[in-house]
């Protein structure tokens, strides 16, 4: 996989590369776009190579000396989907942790399908409440963000509705994510329990790979959640990563399909959640 600062430089070269072609099918160079616009040359260049980005005004006016006006709402767009891509959690969530959750409810509710790998934790839209009280009261006290858990948990629990609408979701889980204890015995007991239930739903599949399986090909790599072909969201140590390049999402998308091969599925995954059930005991 690579890493997040060189997904948000690609965008950024992939957004240069379209300056670079719009200036020259305007017949300029450079040096000329940035005569007419006042700038200096290196300023141009920066914005073609992807080490600079453009400010909104930057784009308009770019467009605007090349006289491709229908060009200014498309780049913006892209721009706006790159300074997305890598947000710090201090960032997102500073207007605590309910504003974070919803935040993620357009893409949720538009995606079709779901692709989901977690080796740590039980996913989101399979998760019970007690287990998101746990996560996200730790997530309030490592972060020092202001206390708003139950209202978070109450959003988090509303986005679960779409396991039962027009959906589908496939997880992968490593077996270690049914052995942490998250917020206690009773707490996990609980969630391993509701994991069995998700699992006949007609819009659920779960896979789980087993600790001792041959893992030479493919080790656990980070979390991830792919929404339709659209993006990837991985949750980093300090931030949050969106991943949107199409070369990156077929990554992804091989990736899962690699661990689901590592997976069982039906009455083998069962057995493998109800021992982690009794392991409890």
């Amino acid at each position: 996989m690579t890493s997040p600062s060189s997904s948000v430089q690609e965008a950024r070269k992939a957004l240069g590369q379209r300056l670079g072609e719009i200036r020259q099918a305007a017949g300029l160079t450079k040096r000329a776009l940035a005569n007419n616009l006042g700038w200096h040359e290196s300023k141009a260049s920066r914005f073609e190579s992807g080490t600079r980005a453009p400010s909104e005004r930057d784009l308009r006016d770019w467009c605007s000396a090349c006289g491709a006006e229908s060009e200014t709402e498309d780049l913006i767009s892209t721009a706006r989907g790159i300074a997305g891509m890598y947000v710090e959690w201090r960032k997102m969530e500073r207007n605590g942790l309910k504003w974070a959750q919803e935040s993620v409810l357009p893409l949720w509710e538009r995606t079709q399908r779901f692709r989901i790998y977690s080796p740590w934790l039980i996913p989101g839209p399979v998760q019970t409440a007690p287990y998101i009280t746990a996560l996200l009261t730790s997530l309030r006290n490592r972060r020092g963000l202001i206390d708003d858990v139950p209202a978070a948990v109450k959003v988090r629990v509303a986005k679960q509705q779409v396991v039962y609408g027009n959906h589908t979701f496939a997880i992968l889980l490593e077996e270690s994510a049914l052995r942490y204890r998250i917020g206690g015995t009773d707490v996990m007991a609980g969630q391993l329990g509701h994991l069995l239930s998700a699992m006949a739903l007609p819009s659920v599949s779960i896979g789980i790979i087993p600790q001792d399986a041959d893992r030479s090909t493919l080790w656990p790599v980070e979390g991830f959640f792919l929404y339709d072909d659209e993006a990837v969201n991985v949750e980093l140590v300090s931030a949050h990563l969106t991943v949107v390049q199409h070369h990156e999402l077929a990554m992804y998308a091989q990736t899962f399909s690699e661990l689901t091969e590592l997976a069982v599925h039906g009455p083998a995954a069962r057995e493998i959640i109800t021992a982690a059930i009794e392991s409890l005991e």
